[in-house]
């Protein structure tokens, strides 16, 4: 095998698997990160704890990437979500799993994953250029050459790998470059859009409720056919635009094909119960609240902060004493309590968005290796590729996976 110089185009999770993997194989490697420090966007994941890949059988993993997942299969394959957890493992990263299969840093801290990378990089004695905007890539008869930096750095280069991200979460460094190299080189970049996002509603009453959080309830989602496309138990919150929350970020990905308009949210406050014990259960509260209005009595059955909300839902006078709710304004409790609906307007910008839908065609790579079909040398990893999965760990399994297959590629 030749030695070559290799230039990994970002510093994310993605960049620094790619520029180990390379390096090992005896390849001269540098990554260049235009922050001053690597995986700024790895390090907010999962609210700073990240969701490292899921534990789900082997099987079950593109069944979790709708988009375009079938093109990973042989990335999967040579490198799965079980050798990403040996990989930390063997690191001294102790791992652990939680509810739906999500894998974590047992000390809860993403920087455990980010300094496991980037010592993994360091130790293949990889040259890190920090505060490094890559400008241009160089290609001549259809091969790599080399890069340009910002700031006129020539670095001429046998391979290149584009890690640069998506479009979420531009102050990360997320901004796009990579679509524009690659792009320039010839590469045709598909329709950009939010996934993993937060959605606004039609409804103005959520601005009420503006940072409430709602757990352990269920939500259900249909799109705009009316058709269920999503349902699933766990945590949401109320934003001044309409909602957020991991269970509304899971969602949104099942709505994106639709546009996300007209989509309807329906809210179940009490999953566990059937309507007739939730029916029981009010008659119970009813029963010792009974000389109190109904605006004081609902402190057992909802957050404090949403009951004047309710009460405006149910359309009853919230001075209305308990003893006086007729029983099919007590239906109407329970069918609004087991359903309250939320039509969508629209998602958030792309700039809010976990993860970017579209990027590099995957017909112009090739999938056991990652490199380009246009231009020798050139390879790609991570978001950037029209790749994206539900939550859960899945789309970091993408990035270190196809940055595994790209750096033991070259």
């Amino acid at each position: 095998m030749i030695n070559k110089r290799v230039g990994i185009i970002g510093g994310g999770p993605a960049g620094l698997m790619a520029a180990g993997c390379a390096a090992g194989r005896g390849h001269r490697v540098y990554v260049f990160e235009k922050n001053k420090r690597a995986c700024r966007k790895l390090m907010i994941t999962g609210k700073g704890r990240c969701n490292i890949t899921n534990a789900c059988p082997e099987d079950e993993l593109i069944k979790n990437i709708p988009g375009n997942g079938r093109f990973l299969y042989s990335s999967l394959s040579r490198y799965s979500n079980h050798d990403i957890m040996a990989f930390f493992n063997d690191r001294g990263v102790r791992l652990k799993t939680e509810r739906g299969n999500r894998v974590f840093p047992e000390s809860d801290r993403a920087s455990d994953i980010c300094d496991a990378l980037t010592d993994y990089a360091l130790e293949n004695h990889v040259v890190i250029k920090y505060n490094s905007s890559v400008r241009e890539i160089l290609s001549q008869d259809g091969h790599v050459k080399g890069i340009v930096l910002d700031n006129g750095d020539l670095y001429e280069l046998d391979a290149v790998v584009i890690a640069t991200g998506g479009l979420s979460y531009p102050l990360t460094g997320s901004t796009g470059d990579g679509y524009k190299m690659a792009k320039t080189l010839g590469h045709s970049i598909t329709d950009l859009k939010p996934s993993l996002v937060p959605l606004e509603t039609v409804e103005t009453w959520v601005r009420q409720l503006s940072g409430l959080t709602l757990k352990n309830i269920g939500l259900t989602v249909y799109d705009s056919d009316g058709k269920k496309v999503f349902s699933d138990q766990g945590e949401m919150l109320f934003t001044h635009f309409g909602v957020s929350g991991p269970l509304v970020l899971s969602a949104s990905r099942h709505i994106l094909a639709c546009g996300f308009t007209g989509s309807e949210l329906v809210i179940d406050m009490k999953p566990a119960l059937s309507e007739e014990i939730l029916d029981r259960r009010i008659q119970r509260d009813f029963e010792k609240f009974s000389r109190k209005q109904l605006s004081n009595s609902l402190h057992e059955l909802l957050p404090k902060s949403m009951i004047p909300v309710f009460i405006q839902l149910l359309e009853i006078l919230p001075e209305k004493p308990v003893n006086q709710i007729t029983r099919q304004e007590r239906q109407r409790m329970v069918s609004l309590l087991k359903g309250i609906r939320l039509t969508v307007s629209k998602s958030r910008p792309i700039a809010e968005a976990i993860v970017t839908a579209g990027g590099i065609r995957v017909n112009e790579i090739d999938p056991r290796t990652m490199e380009s079909k246009r231009i020798k040398g050139l390879y790609f990893a991570g978001e950037i590729i029209d790749v994206d999965a539900y939550t859960g760990g899945y789309n970091l399994t993408i990035a270190l996976s196809t940055g595994y297959t790209a750096g033991s590629s070259i």
